[in-house]
């Protein structure tokens, strides 16, 4: 499986999880999907969701509002989520599901998790071998992760960023 992150994906995953470092973010991917990938072309977090160090709680009766406005465009449907995992002391925020992610991830939908960190060294983006996409932008480094759900077990995402992101250096 893979995913294509569209450049605007892009930022507004980075801001999201940026604008509340030290606590989660969490918000839809919106696209669609091929038989072997997922097209991200925009994403937006809930910006009325209790945001703890560890986890994210959604207010339901406000996310449901945006459904009706969704169900307007004809071509981008909710394809999954983001959420960061982020730095707390001395504790790096990595890019892996908890067991509460998996548990909450279902079939025939993608889950970014963003891991969010201090950044010690500047690193130019780029596309690692493990699937993932990372790299520096401001005080920050960030390592990017997809996964989805195959039978019963998750299963990660290998991630195209198609454009040059030089830009956040």
């Amino acid at each position: 499986m893979r995913v294509y992150l569209s450049e605007n994906a892009f930022i507004d995953v980075l801001l999201s999880s940026a604008e509340v470092y030290k606590r989660e973010c969490l918000g839809y991917l919106l696209g669609y999907r091929l038989e072997d990938r997922f097209i991200v072309e925009h994403a937006f977090s809930f910006q009325t969701a209790n945001r703890r160090h560890k986890g994210v709680v959604v207010h339901e009766k406000n996310h449901k509002k945006v459904e009706p406005i969704l169900e307007k465009f004809d071509k981008l449907q909710i394809i999954g989520d983001f959420h960061s995992h982020t730095q707390f002391g001395p504790t790096k925020g990595l890019p892996f599901p908890s067991e509460e992610d998996i548990r909450s991830m279902k079939q025939g939908l993608i889950y970014l998790i963003v891991a969010i960190n201090n950044n010690e060294k500047t690193v130019g983006w780029g596309e690692n071998r493990d699937g993932t996409v990372s790299g520096s932008a401001g005080d920050f480094f960030f390592k990017i992760s997809a996964y989805f759900m195959s039978k019963n077990s998750s299963k990660r995402a290998k991630i195209h960023c198609p454009f040059p992101p030089a830009f956040l250096n």
